[in-house]
């Protein structure tokens, strides 16, 4: 449990922190049971092919045990959640028509600006539901689709039947199985053959109420020859109880298709972030995940790429940061399932003032998968005595011909640079600021520059006061 005095100290770094009066137009009773689950699929209206699988995933849900591994939760208390808000009784396509409080919300967030300078489409999500959405009239008459998965789900039943679920099931984990049961809101974006949006399409996701569940569910369907970049930022007040946020991410790349997806996540200290992300690549596609995780008091998220055609391409870019409090036990996937597949893994993590973080990935290459090729780089700065970093690779190899690279490096910041930093004139917090913004380097240059320079903003507020 956090204390009053730490919200206090937490609230006066973290910016997003600020929480609007609670507002519902539908709300389903704290706690979880079938009767929860069903009351989520009325208030929608959904098919019976959808009632059917959520009722069946809540099934698994109670049958899977919590996991065992990496990070604590034993303080996720599923009794004590609320797992439905509506907070309009309608989505939004004009931003000024939205509720004062909703509007203000993303107004001091800056969704609005993003939108007019530099997205092609963007949805707000409120607590369950996606409260707005935009996407650019020309993408529109090119055949690109870009919206809530509620809305998915009720215009294009047959699409959304083909891939959801298929490669996150129900029985993968179970979070992916909580997820299934009583997903709401996400992003539904299918690209259609040869199509490439230029300018990304962007999600932002607001929790705003406490002891709050948050379960959106996305899914990309990549035709042939296109491309798209998918960007999502998320944030949350701080409360004195915990909130869960538990995403499933499906991404389908088609042959010769190109798709990013960045993640800059910025949840407020009070949020188990436990999320999971997984893709499929045809043949000589290209799957880039760009994940960047900065808040949440846990975060478990491993984002996975199947590699399943011929020359098929994986890379995941990642930084963590982990403060006082929190530990960040992330990391990638990468499973080699055809001839002449590659993959790269740069990860970066940061941890201060006791705080933890965990890179866990996974290699895999079976017989038969000749001439893939696997690089994988895990580089840890920890900048006190009381901070700790573990690294868990995995690599399964039963390809003789095939070429896999692993390389990993733990270290302080060094006291020679701060030294020559500070005959220069840069005092030792700035100096330090500075020496782990050329560490994430590798990373960041993968990101737009807008995202960059409010990434750079967000690391150098978490620096303030650290110790070398």
């Amino acid at each position: 449990m956090t204390s009053t005095d730490d919200i206090k100290n937490i609230n006066d770094d973290y910016r997003y922190g600020f929480a609007m009066p609670e507002r519902a137009t539908h709300k389903v009773q704290p706690g979880l049971n079938a009767e929860v689950v069903s009351a989520i699929a009325d208030i929608k209206q959904e098919p019976e092919w959808m009632r059917l699988f959520r009722q069946r995933s809540y099934e698994i849900f109670l049958q899977k045990p919590m996991p065992e591994w990496g990070a604590n939760l034993t303080t996720v208390d599923f009794d004590s959640l609320t797992y439905f808000i509506r907070a309009t009784d309608e989505q939004k396509y004009s931003w000024e028509d939205l509720p004062a409080e909703i509007k203000d919300t993303y107004d001091r967030i800056g969704v609005p600006k993003a939108e007019r300078d530099f997205l092609a489409g963007v949805s707000a999500q409120y607590e369950s539901e996606v409260v707005y959405e935009s996407i650019k009239s020309e993408l529109e008459s090119q055949g690109v689709i870009f919206c809530d998965m509620d809305t998915a789900v009720r215009r294009y039943p047959d699409l959304v039947k083909k891939y959801f679920g298929t490669l996150v099931p129900p029985s993968d984990n179970k979070f992916a199985a909580l997820n299934s049961a009583v997903w709401s809101g996400g992003s539904f974006i299918y690209i259609p053959k040869g199509v490439k949006v230029e300018l990304p399409l962007q999600a932002y996701f607001r929790i705003n109420s406490q002891s709050f569940g948050q379960f959106e569910r996305t899914l990309i369907i990549a035709d042939e020859g296109s491309y798209v970049h998918y960007t999502e930022g998320c944030t949350a007040p701080i409360y004195s109880s915990n909130s869960l946020h538990a995403a499933v991410v499906e991404i389908f790349v088609g042959k010769n298709a190109h798709v990013r997806y960045t993640t800059v996540q910025n949840w407020s200290k009070n949020i188990f972030n436990l999320v999971t992300k997984r893709a499929k690549v045809s043949e000589n596609g290209l799957m880039q995940w760009i994940d960047c995780n900065l808040g949440s008091c846990v975060t478990m998220k491993y984002p996975a790429i199947y590699l399943i055609g011929r020359k098929a391409r994986g890379e995941t870019y990642s930084i963590a940061y982990a403060g006082k409090g929190q530990h960040q036990d992330a990391g990638a996937k990468m499973l080699h399932l055809a001839p002449e597949t590659s993959s790269r893994v740069i990860s970066k993590s940061i941890s201060k003032h006791g705080g933890r973080t965990s890179y866990r990935g996974l290699t895999y290459v079976p017989h038969g998968s000749t001439g893939s090729k696997s690089y994988v780089a895990c580089d840890a700065l920890i900048l006190d005595a009381e901070s700790r970093s573990d690294t868990y690779p995995v690599m399964k190899v039963h390809e003789n011909e095939s070429v896999i690279q692993h390389e990993a490096t733990v270290e302080r910041i060094s006291e020679e640079k701060l030294f020559y930093l500070g005959s220069r004139g840069v005092n030792r917090q700035e100096a330090e600021g500075l020496l782990v913004n050329g560490f994430i380097d590798q990373v960041t240059k993968e990101i737009p520059l807008e995202y960059t320079v409010e990434l750079y903003r967000l690391m150098n507020a978490e620096m303030e006061g650290s110790v070398g």
